[in-house]
């Protein structure tokens, strides 16, 4: 297989790619698609979505040139009809190392074995509150806390471990719930991912004041359980670990507003219509959908032209003047 390996404007391989499978989500979280601004039945109309004929051409496309990592996202990816036929078939794809999923676990143990069992690897949670009555708030009133913690169990269950959760933390919302969070994910053997609140889209009424930074979070967490630092698994990999001293487990904050990793993304993402973003705050993207039907080696040669003008570094330049407020919306590349 080839490997066309471009490098962007400032360095930056091309290694990760975030795949949206389905625009629909069946919650409505306020930092991501409030209810007050999407219709209930966004994202249901299948006419738009790439095909799964066209979604395996695309990742073979990714996979020539030097994409190693695939994630499936939404929207909310379970609510894709034939799931897993879809992860088989992408399972299979010469050069793809790590097949992951992110998901509101809300439908998740319906899935897991089924996912499990045809070449799923690891599954991320969006687990942000324990609290039952503050979980259905932050859903937009769709999601019950007791479905998702039944998800994980049976994604436990069927393999996946250690599961990873995904918790976006706002100053005033739910930041007063960290630890209990991280006591669960301790007894569980889960791995914790902390994420600072993001300026993502243009609907979620984004202030810098809500933002609670990673630093006072890992102070937290530290002076309830002792941390040390890890190296990353990886270049390029977006959250700064720390192991608990005591050996139970570890725990992660992603800092994309009080410390960009811009130098070091070698992301890229596509939509469920087949556009292409190389930041998760570009302001638009680049239409693959024609070129798919000339397969993957027209595919991989087009991204690759287009990944090798790709300067985007938003979050290092956020605070200047210039910078652009017009950002693609999260739930249409999966965060």
């Amino acid at each position: 297989m080839s490997d066309l390996s471009p490098r962007d404007a400032l360095a930056r391989p091309l290694r990760d790619l975030r795949l949206s499978l389905i625009e629909a989500c069946n919650f409505r979280c306020p930092y991501c698609m409030p209810a007050d601004r999407i219709a209930d039945d966004h994202g249901l109309d299948a006419a738009s979505r790439l095909s799964f004929d066209e979604i395996e051409t695309l990742v073979r496309g990714f996979a020539k040139l030097g994409v190693r990592k695939l994630r499936l996202t939404g929207g909310e990816p379970l609510l894709r009809k034939r799931l897993p036929e879809l992860v088989a078939r992408l399972a299979a794809i010469d050069g793809i190392e790590d097949l992951a999923l992110t998901t509101n676990g809300s439908l998740l143990a319906a899935h897991a074995q089924a996912l499990r069992d045809a070449g799923l690897r690891r599954i991320t949670v969006s687990l942000d509150t324990l609290d039952a009555e503050a979980f259905r708030a932050m859903s937009g009133g769709r999601g019950e806390l007791r479905d998702v913690l039944a998800g994980i169990e049976a994604a436990q269950a069927a393999g996946f471990a250690p599961i990873k959760l995904n918790c976006v933390v706002q100053r005033g919302v739910n930041g007063a719930g960290i630890e209990t969070l991280a006591e669960f994910a301790r007894e569980h053997g889960h791995v914790l991912r902390f994420i600072e609140y993001m300026d993502v889209g243009t609907c979620n009424g984004w202030l810098r004041e809500r933002v609670l930074p990673s630093a006072e979070l890992r102070d937290r967490i530290a002076a309830r359980w002792p941390l040390r630092a890890l190296d990353a698994n990886y270049r390029g990999e977006v959250a700064e670990r720390y192991a608990y001293e005591d050996g139970r487990g570890e725990v992660g904050f992603v800092s994309s507003v009080t410390a960009p990793f811009c130098g070091d993304c070698h992301r890229a993402r596509v939509s469920a219509d087949g556009q292409m973003y190389t930041c998760l705050f570009a302001g638009q993207g680049h239409d693959l959908r024609g070129v798919l039907a000339q397969g993957d080696d027209a595919l991989a040669r087009h991204v690759a032209g287009l990944w090798s003008k790709r300067a985007d570094r938003y979050s290092e330049i956020r605070s200047e003047a210039g910078a652009s407020r017009k950002h693609v919306e999260m739930y249409l590349v999966g965060g």
